[in-house]
């Protein structure tokens, strides 16, 4: 008889990353209790972004390196731990974990296998730079997930390449892409003076998604008028600089007056003060002051032209509803526009780079500049190229679940191998050990005297809350107001 997965850990360090580990764990064991566990950092989400996501779990809260060490390796508390963090935050869970069981402590079981969880890492979604740093950092996981068949061969080349095992790569699907479109919450209209409070640390016991409000504080939902939408996923990262968000959102609202039987949505990804999985210098909310007429709640923007938040799934059944558009440079919302079956513009009118990552779409059909759009360009995704890219299909988890539930199955009866990482204080002896102490590590695994990976939990007060609070407000302040004025006194 096989194993039954029957309780998942999910450690993630973003809303983003959230939202792929807690769907990654429903998808590879939809029967097991989920515990969600958000590391405490710079994008620690807050309660209206973890709403925003709107997926359920049986238990949520905040935790240090220390905490995240102790809970994993409970003996007989988890089968299943979901790595859903940056590469680096991977790699040092790796090696905590490694040294937490068969090292020193209570779980510890010496050499050998041991009865210990099975470790799952891999991709929020589309992989278009940094790839051979994040795959290596990612290595010595049980299972590194592959988003597509695509995805799998890059990975396996990379691993094969510098004589890493590639046997722990295992090809699935984006968790949000399969099954029917996920429900969550209303899109509710944002403000061009939104603010954000709070912390995770809010939303203890199950987290259920609730209605958003709106930035300004009240419950303004946005109406479904049946009219053709239009919805722009903006990034809070590309493009970075000011002038190519402002060409953007100035070409968002020129659409939407050449075409005033449409409604131009544009799907902003965190209010002023919350952090996603990437820094966001130069937000919409504010560019939208500096349109013409830009005072009311949406700045200059037309009357059918409007700053949103919202879950993007909803958006999209609502594109998908009134024959609609998806746009944007490079979001993974293309991928779960894709597959939904709307119409996906990947925009070129800021080249297509790297730097930008949509040369991740070339081959798809789906490029196309503003210009084009406002002809009434609608783009056809290539179907090879969606097959290829893992948004079209069957059911991409089938064998994820059947990998995961053999090795859950192995460490039950007989246990697991120690965890072997790529990357070691003998590979990489200038790389590691910066990487361990930024989470709080010594270069063996073992917690830093006096850092956050040594606190599992006694003895925090209300001051250190304060002053954690404090410094994260300090340091978002600077990303967005202070660092934008410095460099902008450097270019005169």
């Amino acid at each position: 008889m096989p194993h039954t997965v029957r309780r998942i850990a999910v450690l993630a360090d973003s809303d983003t990353r959230w939202k792929w580990g807690a769907l990654t764990a429903r998808r590879l064991a939809p029967r097991a209790t989920i515990d969600g566990l958000l590391l405490r950092g710079r994008a620690t989400p807050t309660p209206r972004q973890l709403a925003e996501v709107g997926v359920t779990v049986e238990s949520l809260r905040e935790v240090t390196t220390g905490e995240f060490l102790a809970a994993a390796t409970e003996p007989g508390t988890y089968d299943v731990i979901v790595l859903a963090t940056v590469g680096g935050a991977v790699q040092a869970m790796l090696h905590g974990l490694g040294r937490a069981v068969t090292g020193t402590g209570p779980a510890a079981t010496g050499p050998g296998p041991a009865r210990r969880p099975v470790i799952v890492t891999g991709y929020v979604g589309v992989v278009y730079e940094k790839l051979t740093d994040g795959l290596l950092l990612r290595h010595g996981a049980d299972v590194v997930l592959a988003n597509s068949p695509y995805d799998a061969e890059r990975f396996r080349t990379v691993y094969e390449g510098v004589g890493a095992d590639p046997g722990g790569v295992v090809t699935c699907a984006l968790p949000f892409l399969a099954g029917p479109p996920a429900e969550g919450n209303t899109p509710v209209a944002a403000s061009a003076s939104g603010s954000a409070t709070g912390s995770a640390e809010a939303a203890s016991g199950p987290a259920t998604g609730s209605a958003p409000v709106s930035a300004s504080g009240g419950a303004s939902g946005d109406v479904d008028s049946g009219r053709f939408t239009v919805v722009f996923a903006v990034q809070p990262s590309v493009p970075a600089s000011r002038a190519d968000r402002a060409y953007l959102l100035r070409r968002a609202a020129a659409h939407a007056l050449r075409h005033p039987e449409r409604d131009v949505l544009i799907k902003l990804r965190s209010k002023p003060g919350e952090h996603t999985t990437h820094i966001e210098e130069e937000p919409y909310q504010k560019l939208v002051r500096k349109l013409p007429g830009g005072t009311g709640p949406d700045g200059g923007l037309p009357a059918n032209c409007r700053l949103v938040y919202g879950n993007v799934g909803e958006l999209l059944d609502r594109v998908r509803r009134t024959g609609g558009l998806l746009v944007t440079v490079s979001s993974t919302a293309a991928l779960e526009s894709l597959h939904r079956g709307v119409p996906t513009a990947v925009l070129t009118d800021l080249g297509v780079r790297e730097a930008l990552g949509n040369h991740y779409f070339t081959g798809s059909g789906c490029l196309a500049s503003w210009d084009e759009l406002d002809d009434g360009h609608l783009p056809e995704a290539d179907e090879k190229w969606a097959l290829r890219q893992g948004v079209r299909g069957d059911d991409g988890f089938a064998a994820a679940r059947e990998r995961v539930a053999a090795l859950a199955a192995r460490a039950a009866a007989d246990g697991l191998p120690p965890l072997m990482p790529y990357y070691t204080v003998r590979t990489a002896p200038g790389y590691l050990p910066g990487i361990l102490r930024r989470y709080g590590l010594a270069p063996d695994g073992t917690p830093l005297p006096g850092t956050a990976a040594q606190d599992t939990g006694r003895g925090r007060g209300l001051m250190r809350r304060v002053v954690r609070e404090a410094a994260r407000g300090a340091y978002r302040h600077g990303v967005q107001r202070v660092a934008p004025l410095i460099r902008k006194a450097g270019e005169l």
